[in-house]
């Protein structure tokens, strides 16, 4: 099975959190196959129309966009938009013609995974979170094999169409990380403990909002440092609150690019409750305080960090309360090495390694099937 070549679409994408899982699936399958052809199909505009590329794979884009669910005029073009990129996702189907198509969640997955199973191709959902989407529900009425990052998702999924394999993440993250070289790259000290906060790559308001309001109650501790990616449109309003007040315990940085030396440097984690995020986080058995954004459908976030917290493996923090709780939070969980090591250790539990490798062998299964 692992010779024969094949042809797969991935679709999806519109985050960092369905864009590298992709790319690890696709990576996945190349290793076990070279001779493997892969397609993949994201929305225009999107990151993955440059992510994918830059990972030496194809990509063709569809105009669809998300529903918003405020009044707005782009509500008015969104159906006309969805129309179109099923027609388009039909002429790619047919002209591509997979053994398998993949949907790793985004506005592109819907109409690609409907266009497939509607010509008898077979497809595979990945669903990253712990509540799934509505559309993914949708889809997984045809899906041939559902892939899960958390247990008893037959609540939602046909259970015998279900396998277990976690979220797939960056390959540059399972690399071993050498702390003190990584800490001198990034510019901290060896001598304190590290509190590393990530709002995603675009940042966010309310956990940036959350640290510059304890900002004073880590000035006055000399044990401990801040590495802090606060988002690019966050970086000169906080440069500039900072200012009076920088010291050599806080580095503030837009964007920080070596993750795996970030989260390698870290003690505590402070983090959005993204599917992805999640996974990495676990992965790394990292020590954690979550904010879920409430801007997500299905508050899928929330779901995903309690599913953590039930399990003693997380601390939540929602995201209305982050002003007042967030850094006294993540101090007294820096400052409490039993809790800690507490939280690193159950966190684990919710780790795949071999995820990427797990969800290509399910593809090739499925390929049989036609």
């Amino acid at each position: 099975m692992k010779n024969r070549k094949l042809k797969i679409i991935i679709s999806g994408g519109g985050t960092g959190g369905h864009v590298f899982p992709a790319i690890a699936i696709a990576d996945a399958l190349m290793q076990r196959n070279p001779s493997n052809d892969i397609l993949f199909v994201g929305a225009l505009g999107r990151m993955e129309m440059e992510k994918v590329p830059a990972a030496g794979y194809r990509i063709e884009g569809l105009p669809v966009a998300g529903f918003q669910r405020r009044l707005t005029y782009k509500n008015i073009t969104f159906f006309f938009k969805l129309a179109a990129s099923m027609l388009k996702a039909r002429r790619i189907v047919r002209s591509f013609n997979p053994d398998v198509a993949v949907g790793v969640g985004g506005y592109a997955s819907g109409p690609v995974l409907k266009a497939a199973a509607s010509m008898g191709v077979p497809t595979l959902l990945q669903e990253q979170n712990s509540f799934p989407g509505i559309t993914n529900k949708i889809l997984a009425k045809k899906a041939g094999r559902i892939c899960v990052a958390y247990p008893d998702m037959g609540r939602f999924f046909p259970p015998s169409r279900i396998v277990l394999t976690g979220n797939p993440v960056r390959k540059q993250l399972l690399k071993p990380v050498d702390r003190l070289a990584a800490l001198s790259e990034l510019g901290l000290d060896a001598e304190k403990k590290t509190i590393l906060v990530v709002g995603g790559s675009l940042g966010a308001r309310s956990i940036n909002e959350g640290i510059i309001e304890g900002i004073d109650e880590l000035l006055n501790s000399d044990s401990v440092q801040l590495l802090w990616q606060c988002g690019k449109y966050y970086y000169d309003e906080l440069s500039e609150k900072l200012n009076e007040r920088r010291s050599s315990n806080i580095k503030l940085e837009a964007f920080i690019s070596r993750m795996d030396l970030a989260y390698g440097v870290a003690d505590v984690v402070v983090s959005r409750a993204g599917a992805g995020t999640i996974s990495e986080l676990a992965l790394l058995g990292k020590a954690c305080v979550l904010v879920p954004s409430p801007n997500v459908s299905e508050d899928h976030q929330t779901k995903n960090a309690m599913s953590l917290v039930k399990e003693g493996a997380a601390i939540l923090v929602p995201d209305h309360e982050s002003r007042h709780r967030l850094m006294p939070e993540s101090l007294a969980l820096l400052n409490d090495e039993n809790r800690r090591q507490q939280l690193q250790e159950k966190i684990k539990f919710f780790a795949y390694p071999d995820s990427a490798e797990k969800i290509a062998e399910e593809i090739e299964k499925l390929s049989e099937t036609e």
